[in-house]
């Protein structure tokens, strides 16, 4: 038997799945690392002054471009890009109104997350920022809280949390999920939510 000659349509059929694996992988990266900062950037883009209506296309502005920029490399970590990008989307904004109120720079200058040495402000800011975390975490379950520290603090993989825990990655997937979701609600959401242990 013979065997048949590729064809272009076979070629792009292949392509088309690798491209349909390769977007499907960016969006669980997005789903898992990017969405769980918009409580801090929507903080962070009320603070500009904006109305919500520019509020919410300044968040559309940031995902796309962190999209276009993961599509290239998956940044790590995902923070200091996403406020990066919408620090320069803010000051992009100020420069083509020509006028620049004195808020709006003070809130940019102040919200220079990219900035290498933190000043004094910043250091007890971050200190703060380091109890209500360490809070937050005390009032998740044992098993949710050690799921949350192994992948965001030592940077295990799911599978690797799996074997330690001697659990499933689909049971790690879920403590992640719930853990982070908690953590973002006490720190940056709801009150009531931040009060019951997980």
């Amino acid at each position: 038997m013979v065997d048949k000659p590729e064809t272009g349509h076979e070629n792009a059929g292949e392509r088309l799945i690798e491209a349909s694996l390769a977007l499907h992988d960016l969006k669980g990266w997005f789903v898992r690392e990017v969405l769980p900062l918009e409580a801090a950037l929507m903080q962070f883009l009320r603070r500009s002054g904006r109305d919500s209506a520019d509020i919410a296309d300044l968040r559309q502005e940031v995902y796309l471009r962190v999209c276009e920029y993961a599509e290239k490399e998956i940044p790590h970590p995902v923070k200091p890009l996403v406020f990066t990008i919408a620090r320069n989307l803010l000051i992009d904004q100020v420069r083509r109104g020509q006028v620049i109120p004195i808020e709006a720079m003070a809130d940019l200058d102040a919200a220079n997350v990219a900035a290498d040495t933190p000043g004094p402000d910043r250091t007890i800011m971050a200190r703060e920022e380091l109890l209500l975390l360490r809070g937050a975490l005390d009032r998740l379950s044992p098993r949710c809280r050690e799921a949350v520290i192994m992948r965001r603090i030592e940077g295990l993989s799911r599978r690797e949390i799996a074997l330690r825990m001697g659990i499933t990655e689909n049971t790690v997937s879920e403590y992640i999920k719930i853990g982070v979701r908690t953590l973002a609600n006490s720190l940056y959401g709801e009150p009531e939510a931040a009060r019951r242990p997980v």
